[in-house]
């Protein structure tokens, strides 16, 4: 999902309480806070030495120690005006990968995937998902395009890959 796309969604649903789901059946709990909105811009070379370069929002998602037990999550409206304020200060890059950046005591810190999205009468839910690394040199590696990625033949010693 682009920033473009997820500004929509929240504005779609502006009296929606705004959820996280960073995992299926675990969400981010309710004294969360949108911390940080990252503008980030990505220059790479991959192992196939093929460059690339990309643009990618990250909001980051902290969950307060002095929250603990708070009822309610926050409203949509409240992240539309949090994100409406950083893009005066920062523009956004609309058509830029939008990412969601949490961990937990018990989740290890990752910049997640929109992968859909929920909406019930009260909340809106957002469902995230992790994505796995990948060879962006198959035809140099000579792994097929469609293979999956199993570290005992792929990209071994002697392989030409990475």
């Amino acid at each position: 999902m682009n920033t473009s796309e997820f500004i929509s969604i929240l504005t779609e649903h502006p009296h929606s309480q705004l959820i996280f789901e960073y995992t299926p059946g675990q969400f981010v709990g309710t004294n969360y806070h949108i911390t940080e909105v990252k503008h980030i811009s990505i220059e790479s070379v991959d192992c196939g030495a093929g460059t690339s370069s990309w643009k990618e929002t990250v909001i980051q998602l902290w969950e307060s120690p002095k929250e603990i037990g708070k009822k309610e999550y926050m409203k949509t409206q409240k992240a539309i005006e949090i994100l409406a304020k950083v893009g005066q200060i920062k523009p956004y890059q609309m058509d830029a990968p939008l990412k969601i950046e949490y961990g937990n005591n018990t989740f290890h810190t990752s910049q997640l995937h929109i992968e859909s999205y929920e909406s019930t009468k009260e909340d809106l839910i957002i469902k995230l998902s992790l994505d796995q690394t990948d060879c962006k040199a198959k035809e140099t590696c000579g792994v097929p395009a469609k293979e999956t990625f199993q570290q005992e033949t792929a990209c071994s010693p002697g392989s030409g890959c990475c």
